[in-house]
């Protein structure tokens, strides 16, 4: 049980972290480019245009530039977004922030229904399978340890980017 002076310092700490959320926000941005690297933008996340770049080709897409352009930086926003409520998360807590997300209205993109879910740890796992049997490797690093596969080849074709994490 705490006692009045430790839940006072607890207020305290609690007023002092809320004053900084500011700051934090403040220092979150976002970074977005499109799959052909033509266009990139960078915004905070107040929405601000921070930077954009345009390549030399992107001329060439003469009425679809500008719809572009906003596709790009409203997925920078996204990205900004989520990195304030990854800063926030950090000074606060999960359960502060996701009470700052329900009380602004706006959920970090991470949470947002429309989301890719990644991939399942089953789908992971079948495909490597798949991946693994058609090349006629071992199903593990272990395993290709131990029946003398280089390790490293194991490796190599892991993705990272099929993990997937809400924050």
């Amino acid at each position: 049980m705490s006692t009045t002076r430790q839940l006072i310092a607890q207020a305290r700490a609690r007023e002092e972290a809320m004053a900084r959320v500011d700051e934090l926000l403040a220092s979150a941005s976002g970074t977005a480019h499109d799959i052909d690297n033509q266009v990139e933008a960078t915004v905070d996340a107040r929405g601000k245009l921070l930077r954009l770049w345009l390549a030399p080709s992107a001329v060439n897409l003469g009425d679809r530039l500008g719809p572009l352009v906003v596709e790009i930086a409203q997925a920078a926003m996204r990205e900004a977004t989520q990195d304030g409520y990854n800063k926030v998360a950090l000074l606060l807590g999960e359960d502060m922030t996701f009470m700052i997300e329900q009380m602004t209205g706006l959920p970090a993109p991470a949470r947002a229904e429309d989301d890719d879910p990644g991939m399942t740890v089953e789908e992971f796992q079948r495909l490597r399978a798949e991946r693994l049997g058609a090349a006629g490797t071992p199903a593990s690093p272990a395993t290709a340890a131990s029946s003398g596969e280089d390790e490293d080849a194991y490796w190599e074709s892991f993705d990272p980017a099929s993990l997937r994490s809400d924050r």
